[in-house]
């Protein structure tokens, strides 16, 4: 009988389960969407080319790893590096003395920039000769070049006119120089190519003695296995051992960082969606449970247990929630490619990776829409379970004064671990204090949907004030009655509106204060006259120097933009480093970092470091300590701190000599040399010479150093934006659903209303005023929330109190007016159409 019951409901009276179709279907889209990202990042991976005729490939590991006692288990976490990891040389004579291997090959890539005016081939990839062996077909390599020569990739020598014999110059991270053109090789897949002498081009990738990885071959006979087991005996844990698909990562060594990129944005933006999906569902679907309070009350009163109403909501619940799960399932797919794209085209998962869209994630969202449509089917029935079925018609058209004691106490308790948090994050600082901002917000909206009703009773009174007042004559005044005594209805509007304010405006408002902070400090801190930048791999080497000879010059910085990992506790975090040329005591000519400790003239040893103040103090150093980094490839270091500053976010948040930089990171080339100008000099003319010392350099102010700003922190902004306009999409949309329900649910209302006399304006400008006063509550409640989660985060991470730019607050102040007006106006106009004898007999 329950279900035949629940199925009738929903066959007869669709309009009633419309609101929580669509609630269940935008969490279905979400959900979808984040699951995709989260499995693609779990089994990213990309196809093997290069190694594909090698079974064994030796490289470094991509990862800092660390281990840790957590509840008397130990716990592992890593952290992908932000430079390729490399391997020893010597390793390749040592493997291929193994019985099993037939060859070992060692592969090796460098940038190389041409310098021989505008008949020069194009930027190349320098590769050392002996990995021709590694070229698709094995095509004859011809004779290997001598010291001074190089071999030409055909297609790259002839559109440059180059052949055989010819002279080209040629700038690479090592050394520049002059080179004879030994030969040409057809290998157009590896592209623009130049390939040195194994030794040559060691030297002149700027890694000595290292190779980005080893390939390997097994004799006739010997299985792969048995190849890797001989390669890992030699190896014994100075390098990683790959096989598989595992050679695809050592290929494209970004895949690491996709991977936490992906996985991050898809299981926290995921985690996230699914819990908004909760709170939307549950409250659409009581106040749904709650307008057929009267159908419930009858159905108690003719003799229906408690039990058959809570199984009949709840398979209701059921029967909707797989349909609107099922329809948001392809636009969620839709919404994660379109992500995914972006992703990719912004940089930060290689092109190599493909989208992994499997059947998981959408039985994922299937499964949490069916479980949140039924946990709240089950908590809505409680009420109407409850009713004695003497009573039960009568008390169905009164409102619960307050809630039950039990949410009451959760709804409290809920509160104070909100405020707790807070508390928390004001006293961690730096990334601890970012680390606790899901849970703040959480709390405070479990909080208040557990005790909206009070919430929503104490906005009502307060805000309704000025109308009771008679500000707004006598639909103001109604107006204010009405929002006070159906608290309950009100609370179902503003959740939503509290979780759009909530959510947006801390996500919104994080970034919003950062790049402030950011812009503030590379405008304070960048007093270079002139900023020398490149829009390729980077500058030539020794246009530092040359910049510092030029006239007009009075001292010239160079800049290597790496990054490094350090361990705060147990947990890992990344910095950018800014690698520094030069004497450092004329630093502070083109970098004023505002020094709070020590000074950036120490900066003169290898084993030296400078801190900004915030990673100075999650490290809890201070000058003359020594501290533990990992460099971009992995290299574990202990350098003196010399220095603590102030600029670092936006800037640099730790400053090192190039030199120690130089030979672990990828590409050993400056991004930029910062240039003071000599007294007197002119400003036109110097920037013209100091252009015409690299071709396609560009020659800008101190405002272009934020051209090359920190590639996370714009990733950040923009997962950011993107988290905040769809959480925000999702919210609106929901609270604007609820806001039509609440409103149609009142045509007997209206009805009586228009039966005693009043106008059909007033009955518009009464509702009018509802919709200000939830939408004003909304705004509070949820800034509140918002302006205690962002003021431990913003101090801790900036040093500054949160920044609000007026535009994006008036923007989400008038789109959340724009939204309750229309969502409240539009139902409104519907319900005064019907003649008022019908509506107030309810037809």
């Amino acid at each position: 009988m329950t279900n035949g019951l629940a199925r009738a409901s929903v066959r007869f009276r669709p309009a009633s389960f419309v609101g929580s179709l669509v609630a269940l279907f935008l969490a279905a889209v979400v959900i979808t969407a984040c699951g995709i990202l989260l499995q693609t990042g779990v089994t990213a991976h990309a196809p093997t080319v290069r190694y594909a005729g090698s079974p064994v490939v030796v490289s470094g590991d991509p990862y800092v790893r660390i281990t840790f006692q957590e509840a008397g288990e130990h716990q592992a976490q890593l952290s992908p590096l932000p430079e390729r990891a490399r391997v020893a040389t010597a390793l390749t004579a040592e493997i291929a003395a193994r019985p099993g291997v037939a060859g070992a090959v060692p592969d090796l890539s460098f940038p190389v920039l041409t310098t021989g005016g505008p008949d020069a081939p194009p930027a190349l990839t320098g590769r050392n000769f002996s990995a021709t062996a590694l070229i698709a077909g094995n095509p004859p390599p011809g004779r290997a070049p001598g010291a001074g020569e190089v071999v030409l990739e055909a297609g790259a020598a002839r559109s440059a006119g180059l052949e055989p014999g010819d002279k080209v110059s040629l700038n690479t991270p090592g050394a520049s120089g002059s080179y004879v053109v030994a030969g040409l090789l057809a290998a157009p897949a590896e592209g623009p190519s130049a390939w040195f002498a194994d030794p040559v081009a060691e030297k002149l990738s700027g890694h000595p003695g290292t190779v980005d990885a080893i390939a390997v071959t097994a004799r006739d006979g010997v299985s792969t296995a048995a190849l890797a087991e001989q390669v890992r005996r030699v190896v014994d844990g100075r390098a990683e051992v790959a096989t598989g698909d595992a050679r695809g990562a050592v290929e494209v060594p970004a895949l690491a960082g996709a991977e936490e990129v992906l996985t991050g944005l898809g299981g926290s933006f995921g985690g996230i969606a699914a819990l908004t999906a909760v709170f939307v569902v549950v409250g659409t679907i009581a106040l749904a449970t709650g307008q057929r309070a009267r159908e419930f009350a009858v159905l108690r009163a003719i003799g229906a247990t408690p039990r058959q109403i809570r199984r009949t909501i709840a398979t209701e619940a059921l029967f909707v929630a797989p349909v609107a799960a099922a329809l948001g399932v392809l636009p969620g797919v839709a919404l994660a490619r379109w992500w995914f794209g972006e992703l990719v085209d912004r940089g930060a998962v290689p092109p190599q990776v493909s989208l992994d869209v499997g059947v998981l994630p959408m039985a994922v969202a299937v499964g949490v829409c069916a479980l949140a449509a039924l946990a709240a089917g089950w908590t809505a029935a409680r009420r109407p379970a409850r009713l004695r079925p003497g009573q039960a018609l009568g008390e169905a058209v009164v409102e619960p004064a307050r809630p039950g004691a039990v949410r009451i106490v959760l709804g409290l308790g809920a509160l104070a671990g909100g405020t707790a948090l807070a508390v928390l994050a004001a006293r961690l600082g730096g990334v601890d204090a970012a680390n606790t901002a899901l849970g703040v917000i959480m709390c405070f909206l479990l909080g208040v949907a557990l005790l909206g009703p009070l919430l929503a009773r104490l906005c009502a009174s307060v805000l309704g004030l000025p109308l009771k007042a008679g500000a707004a004559g006598a639909s103001g005044s109604l107006a204010a009655d009405n929002t006070r005594a159906q608290a309950r209805r009100l609370a179902s509007a503003i959740t939503p509106i509290i979780m759009v304010t909530a959510f947006c405006g801390t996500l919104l408002l994080i970034q919003s204060s950062l790049d402030h902070a950011s812009a503030g400090n590379v405008r304070d801190a960048v007093v270079a006259d002139h900023v020398l930048g490149s829009t390729g791999p980077g500058l030539p080497t020794g246009t530092a120097e040359r910049a510092a000879r030029t006239p007009g010059v009075a001292a010239a910085t160079g800049v290597l933009r790496t990054g490094a990992v350090y361990r705060a506790d147990d947990t890992l975090s990344s910095v950018t480093v800014l690698g520094v040329s030069g004497d450092p005591r004329v630093l502070p000519r083109v970098l004023d970092l505002g020094v709070r400790s020590g000074s950036l003239s120490g900066l003169r040893a290898a084993d030296t470091v400078a801190l900004d103040t915030v990673v100075a103090g999650d490290l809890g150093v201070r000058t003359g300590d020594r501290v533990a980094l990992w460099l971009g490839d992995g290299t574990e270091v202990r350098p003196t701190v010399v220095a603590t500053y102030a600029r670092g976010l936006g800037v640099g948040q730790v400053v090192m000599p190039r030199a120690a930089l130089a030979a672990h990171v990828t590409t050993a080339l400056d991004s930029q040399v910062l240039v003071a100008a000599a007294p007197g000099a002119d400003p036109e003319e110097t920037a013209r010479r100091l252009g015409a010392l690299a071709p396609g350099a560009t020659v800008t102010d101190a405002a272009g150093y934020g051209a090359q700003a920190d590639r996370a922190r714009e990733l950040n902004a923009w997962a950011n934006t993107v988290m905040a306009a769809v959480l925000g999409g999702f919210a609106a949309v929901a609270a604007a659903n609820t806001l039509v329900m609440t409103v149609l649910d009142r045509r007997r209302e209206i009805g009586l209303l228009r039966l005693s006399g009043t106008t059909r304006r007033q009955v518009r400008d009464m509702m009018g005023w509802e919709a200000l006063l939830v939408a004003a509550s909304g705004l509070l409640v949820g800034g509140a929330i918002a302006w205690t989660t962002l003021v431990p985060i913003a101090r801790g991470v900036t040093g500054a109190a949160p920044y609000v730019p007026p535009t994006t607050v008036v923007l989400l102040v008038v789109g959340t007016l724009l939204l309750t007006l229309t969502a409240t106006g539009l139902p409104t106009l519907s319900l005064l159409r019907v003649r008022p004898i019908e509506a107030g007999n309810g037809r």
